[in-house]
């Protein structure tokens, strides 16, 4: 009878015998109190880990886990400007090509505009097609898009991908637009760090110096940054990036050598295709000073 009541103490974590102390408790002994807080919960982790009580990479992954808990999609997604689109209109040389060039598995299909979502396309869908040589219809082969709103929880949308074993979800705003995409990676991504893998491109820096004030920026720097490097008061308000803010001076997606001048700086487009800028050089305009360091 004792053996018995012992063993159903020990599963309690509300027991008030020694054996009945949750690992929390416990650890929270060995440092001389108990944690009340999140915070305290961190700090005694911390310490376990600077004893050699777990290990370090261990110690980041409980942190990432109790992170998500308090995040929301919009902290995790892929925003609207960086995701990778297929058109409905596109044909199926196009659709292989961005496929290739990405190296990812899932894409969202859309009409005119990222607004308009007709639905997901899985590459394995489309390849196992053109392997038999299959007359394929695009329609045909979109699925259902799995939509969620930019305020849901990070741990509650975990929880929906491995219910519903679906990797990839659409981001809508309040007023119901386009706000991104998010992938089960995204969020374990919080919890563990950042997930390369082969087809990952190598990291490249968004802002890099030519020298005779003249400096190399990627399109998806983001304008506080370009704001921060070049002293500048872009607003962030309608654009995340400088090469969205770049686009929006243009009116359309400007071919290569193309050039526009705002702010008191000369943006000369360097790298784009039909569907987004790339990069491009900027210096100042006529009668502008260097950027402050």
């Amino acid at each position: 009878m004792n053996e018995e009541s012992d063993s159903s103490n020990s599963h309690s974590p509300s027991s008030n015998g020694s054996g009945g102390k949750t690992w929390l408790e416990r650890l929270g002994r060995v440092f001389g109190a108990d944690p009340r807080s999140r915070e305290d919960l961190v700090d005694l982790l911390r310490e376990a880990a600077e004893r050699g009580l777990i290990e370090t990479e261990t110690l980041t992954m409980i942190e990432g886990a109790l992170e998500v808990d308090q995040l929301q999609v919009r902290d995790a997604m892929i925003p609207r400007s960086q995701m990778v689109v297929i058109h409905q209109s596109d044909s199926i040389d196009e659709i292989l090509q961005v496929i290739i060039d990405s190296g990812h598995s899932r894409f969202p299909v859309v009409g005119e505009d990222k607004d308009e979502l007709k639905g997901i396309l899985l590459a394995k869908d489309l390849l196992r097609l053109v392997i038999k040589d299959t007359e394929i219809v695009l329609k045909d082969l979109v699925r259902q898009p799995v939509i969620i709103p930019d305020s849901k929880r990070l741990n509650i949308l975990l929880r929906q991908f491995r219910q519903s074993r679906n990797h990839m979800a659409m981001v809508v705003d309040e007023y119901g637009g386009v706000a991104g995409l998010i992938t089960i990676e995204d969020v374990l991504e919080e919890i563990v760090g950042d997930i390369d893998d082969e087809h990952d491109a190598e990291t490249i820096e968004d802002i890099q110096e030519l020298g005779e004030q003249r400096f190399l920026v990627q399109a998806l720097t983001l304008i506080e940054n370009f704001n921060e490097s070049f002293g500048t008061e872009f607003s962030d308000e309608e654009f995340d990036t400088i090469g969205g803010l770049v686009v929006g001076q243009f009116g359309y997606v400007p071919e290569i050598d193309e050039a526009v001048e705002f702010g008191g700086w000369h943006f000369e487009v360097t790298a784009a295709d039909d569907r987004r800028l790339q990069a491009m050089v900027v210096s100042p305009a006529v009668g502008e000073f260097d950027p402050e360091d």
